[in-house]
């Protein structure tokens, strides 16, 4: 199964500011859920293995580490905003931290992290005002904006182009505060154009944008993009691993567990046997001819 990131389109269209760690660290706990079937709820940990995140985002290890502990401090205080339509036809503004709870366990090298109430409904609710797409596609980018506009375009696949979003609207949806890049010129630059490159370096669209005037002030913008031709099979491939990488990285690769498990085994039966294997010599990264 490709590995979906699914969120309210809600959420998406929240006002909020995550830096790049924790908008990862966020869309690996949303993949966590949807891999080992335990779902998403407001009392259960998910756990982040830090291999996971340096597996999927290729980041060195020590780095790694560091700003995992650093994600756990700053995610707490982080919250989001967002609008919805009640049963009686009001609309309501809610105000919500990201999570609950958040540990890191140093000696695992772990984040377990508990969703607020009012996030789970909103990721784990597959209705048709969701978008989805697969964390491969935002693997490469470096910037938080280039996260957020890239999750704020897919919403319009379908058509391919947006409509023209305000400009402050726009700053609250890309995550950029009040008093960050105040002159237009530094906003393009800085957050705009940066992000629009690396998505058209590094995801599956091409993107295209017009800036929209009352006069000679930018008001707003608008978005178009189309799918990159591909010519080759773009379904996700798992990831080659070295001879070389160490056994506790490969004991996270869901890819290396299903090769490798038994009938009946559960994913901590593998790893307990390959790593007793390993110990008395029966079992070897080192390849074979």
């Amino acid at each position: 199964m490709s590995e979906l990131i699914v969120k309210d389109n809600a959420l998406i269209n929240a006002s909020y500011n995550l830096d790049l760690v924790e908008q990862r660290l966020i869309l690996l706990a949303i993949i966590e859920a949807r891999e080992n079937g335990q779902g998403i709820n407001a009392n259960d940990p998910l756990t982040i293995h830090a291999e996971s995140y340096i597996h999927q985002f290729g980041v060195h290890r020590n780095t790694a580490y560091q700003a995992l502990k650093d994600a756990c401090d700053d995610l707490f205080a982080r919250q989001f905003s967002y609008q919805f339509k009640n049963e009686r036809g009001n609309i309501e503004h809610v105000k919500s931290r990201w999570v609950s709870e958040v540990r890191y366990v140093d000696a695992d090298a772990v984040v377990k992290l508990i969703f607020a109430p009012a996030v789970v409904p909103l990721i784990t609710r597959l209705e048709e005002r969701f978008t989805k797409y697969d964390i491969d596609q935002i693997s490469g980018l470096s910037s938080a904006y280039s996260v957020r506009l890239y999750e704020l375009l897919i919403q319009w696949r379908s058509t391919g182009k947006t409509p023209v979003i305000e400009l402050a609207d726009f700053r609250k949806r890309i995550g950029v505060l009040d008093t960050e890049y105040k002159r237009m010129a530094q906003l393009k630059e800085r957050v705009l154009e940066l992000a629009i490159k690396q998505i058209n370096e590094h995801t599956d669209i091409i993107v295209t944008y017009k800036q929209h005037k009352a006069g000679r002030v930018i008001t707003g913008f608008s978005f178009a993009f189309t799918q990159k031709k591909q010519s080759i099979d773009v379904t996700p491939k798992p990831k080659k691993l070295k001879p070389t990488e160490d056994l506790n990285t490969l004991l996270h690769d869901k890819k290396f567990l299903e090769k490798h498990a038994r009938a009946g085994e559960s994913w901590d039966d593998v790893r307990s046997r390959l790593k007793n294997e390993a110990e008395t010599g029966k079992f070897s990264l080192a390849p074979t001819n």
